[in-house]
């Protein structure tokens, strides 16, 4: 339930930094947009982010079409790195196997120069 919290929260913190944080708007911008979502490997627990400078959509699972899926072993490992969301933090859970990135890792790094400015 935790999970599923934090995730809703942080689609609200995404809008909200849209709408009233120039910088958020600016490197999104240069993004031009960034689809990507959070799920537990067994996806009882998923959440996807549609972002371009124009609006953010947030929905209930991960579609096939995602240019980013962060994939947790299980929710407390899903908390544990979220909360505090550094290179090394996701580069330590990768190592250990409890952390699964799809996609390009260079999209990774685009989301945690925007994640700054939440």
């Amino acid at each position: 339930m935790k999970l599923r919290l934090m995730l809703w929260l942080l689609g609200w913190m995404l809008k909200h930094a849209l709408r009233r944080k120039p910088r958020f708007r600016e490197q999104l911008a240069e993004m031009r947009s960034l689809d990507w979502g959070i799920a537990t490997e067994d996806l009882s627990i998923a959440r996807h982010y549609r972002m371009t400078p124009q609006g953010i959509q947030v929905g209930a699972g991960l579609p096939v079409d995602l240019d980013l899926e962060l994939r947790f072993d299980d929710e407390a490992t899903a908390i544990r790195v979220l909360r505090k969301p550094t290179q090394q933090a996701f580069l330590d859970g990768m190592m250990a196997g409890k952390v699964r990135l799809v996609g390009d890792s260079g999209d990774l790094k685009k989301l945690q120069k925007l994640l700054k400015h939440l």
